[in-house]
């Protein structure tokens, strides 16, 4: 009986003790090569914070960020100082509507201060400058003339003077001392 438990035995102590290394061996062989892996992610992040880190130094990213307010020409340029010509009659018609309304303009022309050729070329075309204000306001309607609309009506007026009536000289702007529009 003693051979059967020898021989038993010694398989059963062999095969029970290589099983449990084999076991423990692969669990402590794969250890560090996860710990080898581990390292290298760990390095590779390191690395690369740290070429970000230097990059944006080099490129000016840890400058306070100044932030520019962009102003728009309205609000920096002066009120230039003009002189005006306000010798022009008052204008006096109707409006285009179907029911027309009574229209009574009075129009001064600012022009470049101590421009004395600008005067003198106003003062020279003032019928036609009269006349043209008088068929301007005819074809207008009521709505047009509103409080609302004098800033386009001023730049029309304007544009269509410096460039229809007046050559050698150009007017800055138009100001209505009177504007009635009476609707009948």
């Amino acid at each position: 009986m003693a051979d059967k438990d020898e021989s038993v035995m010694p398989d059963d102590d062999t095969d029970a003790g290589s099983a449990p290394a084999k076991k423990a061996g692969g669990l402590v062989g794969m250890l560090p090569s996860l710990l080898k892996w581990v390292a290298i992610a760990l390095g590779a992040i390191i690395l690369i914070v740290t070429v970000v880190v230097i990059t944006m130094k080099v490129m000016g990213g840890n400058k306070t960020q100044q932030v520019s307010i962009p102003v728009s020409q309205e609000y920096t340029r002066k009120k230039e100082i003009l002189d005006w010509y306000s010798s022009l009659d008052s204008i006096r018609t109707n409006t285009s509507d179907a029911v027309p309304a009574s229209v009574v303009v009075q129009v001064a022309l600012g022009y470049k201060k101590d421009d004395k050729a600008a005067s003198t070329e106003i003062s020279q075309r003032l019928i036609e400058i009269r006349a043209f204000l008088r068929q301007y306001f005819s074809e207008r309607t009521v709505e047009e003339l509103k409080p609302q609309n004098e800033d386009i009506l001023r730049q029309q007026i304007r544009d269509r003077i410096n460039d229809d009536i007046l050559s050698e000289s150009k007017i800055r702007d138009v100001q209505f001392t009177t504007k009635d529009v009476v609707e009948q």
